[in-house]
């Protein structure tokens, strides 16, 4: 019987994602425009906690909002409501954007002379925290009402992630949510993680988002 032969490939799956997420990463950072990934479930708040965090810095920033979905332009039709710089992008069925998408979006939206891209990437836990999109922050938008176990169930999301918002706050008294535990579970993965309570409907907890948000710009652009 001969034997069963074996290829080392030595190249990992997102090898070329990461190639060229660090291309686009470098690319901002020529350009001084900071790249936001905002990842989060379909429902826990993505499209509002951008409108309202816009709101807050439109005044002091250059802002565009890419809008990533599997169709439909419902979400990017309400940025551009709100006179934001929008370009929708359709990933074709896929589940998230990748680098090689986002360089694209980047190409077509002539971001170059914006300070701030905010990404509202596809609505899911699983794959958005697989691909690296070249983003200068990653952030995880978690509501209230999707429960305090999320990160025991989707540890990847939380582990990429810079920052988690906990979102809906003002929805407490309707659902049962711990949030020392929440804590716990999120910095068990990811000690770094900075994570913030808020609510997009009442503003509550903004200030601080607002903050975290102008000192990590203010970083990039060093």
């Amino acid at each position: 019987m001969s034997e069963v032969k074996v290829i080392n490939v030595n190249v990992g799956v997102f090898d070329l994602n990461n190639r060229i997420a660090d291309a686009v990463r470098q690319r901002n950072k020529e350009n001084h425009t900071f790249m936001v990934n905002i990842m989060a479930s379909p429902g826990a708040g993505k499209t509002t906690t951008l409108l309202r965090t816009i709101k807050e810095l439109k005044d002091t920033y250059s802002i565009g909002v890419m809008e990533a979905d599997i169709d439909a332009t419902v979400d990017a039709e309400k940025m551009q409501e709100a006179g934001v710089r929008t370009i929708q992008v359709h990933t074709g069925g896929e589940c998230a954007m990748d680098a090689s998408m986002t360089k694209q979006a980047l190409d077509e939206f002539n971001a170059d002379d914006l300070d701030v891209l905010f990404m509202e990437n596809v609505g899911n836990l699983v794959c958005p925290a697989e691909q690296d999109t070249g983003s200068s922050i990653n952030v995880e938008i978690l509501s209230i009402p999707e429960g305090d176990d999320k990160p025991l169930k989707y540890p990847l999301m939380f582990q990429v992630c810079h920052c988690v918002l906990i979102n809906k706050i003002d929805t407490r008294k309707f659902f049962p949510f711990d949030d020392e535990a929440v804590k716990e579970r999120i910095h068990r993965l990811n000690p770094e993680a900075k994570i913030i309570f808020l609510s997009s409907k009442t503003g509550e907890g903004f200030g601080e988002w607002i903050d975290y948000l102008k000192q990590e710009i203010r970083k990039w652009n060093q």
